[in-house]
């Protein structure tokens, strides 16, 4: 089964690999999955006995949500790694895996609430998860605070995943700017984009939610992945 969640999870995330470069994810991510497994979901397709969806997760200690900050998803896992063994009072949510063929099918919406059963069952005060905007690539030019205020015809929030956390009782706090943070050579970047790159300004490339911004004098490209703050429950005393 860990094998199978594992390459479930690449299998969803490769379009946009480029994010398992950020010093946290290299430094800890693979570590706490191992140390926290208790704390890893898996949807499973019982005809199959193989998982259509994966919820990784790590408890961590923060004052509570209204004080969570411009970073995000890395902060939450160096935040996760600095206190093996301490307290905890919230639940965070790292990523929820559903690859293209088994989407539209609710198992995304089903991943969330056995993320908040779970953070109940562990006695935490909630949970909180730095939300990656499943839209925001197609408006890599927008700010995420702009983008978050987007509405669709019916007058419900734009983005589809944002849409989904708020439906299972989840609250925007606020974009976190600096969610995830990789800053590479230039010939990193030529490598995803697939082309050669100007060293002397901004530029796109695939899945990126904002343009990667250029030191021309190093020759290397900084990505600074907005997400946004998405709490279920409060915060509190730490456990």
């Amino acid at each position: 089964m860990r094998r199978a969640a594992i390459a479930l999870e690449h299998a969803t995330w490769g379009p946009v690999g480029f994010l398992n470069y950020t010093a946290a994810h290299h430094n800890f991510y693979d570590d706490l999955l191992e140390e926290f497994a208790d704390c890893q979901l898996c949807l499973v397709d019982p005809e199959t006995d193989y998982p259509v969806a994966v919820a990784c997760c790590v408890p961590v200690a923060c004052s509570g949500p209204d004080e969570l900050p411009a970073e995000g998803w890395d902060w939450m896992v160096e935040r996760a790694a600095a206190r093996r063994g301490g307290r905890a009072n919230m639940l965070g949510a790292l990523a929820i895996s559903v690859p293209t063929v088994h989407r539209g099918k609710g198992h995304a919406r089903t991943m969330i609430r056995a993320l908040r059963d779970l953070s109940g069952r562990m006695g935490l005060d909630g949970l909180i998860a730095p939300v990656r905007p499943t839209r925001k690539d197609a408006h890599p030019l927008v700010p995420i605070g702009d983008y978050v205020n987007w509405v669709d015809d019916k007058g419900r929030i734009f983005d589809p995943w944002l849409r989904a956390h708020l439906s299972e009782g989840g609250r925007l706090v606020r974009p976190c700017e600096r969610s995830m943070v990789v800053e590479e050579p230039l010939g990193f970047w030529e490598t995803w984009a697939g082309r050669e790159l100007e060293a002397s300004g901004d530029f796109l490339i695939d899945g990126a939610l904002v343009p990667i911004s250029v030191d021309p004098t190093r020759r290397i490209g900084r990505y600074e992945e907005p997400n946004v703050w998405v709490a279920y429950g409060g915060g509190g005393s730490l456990h």
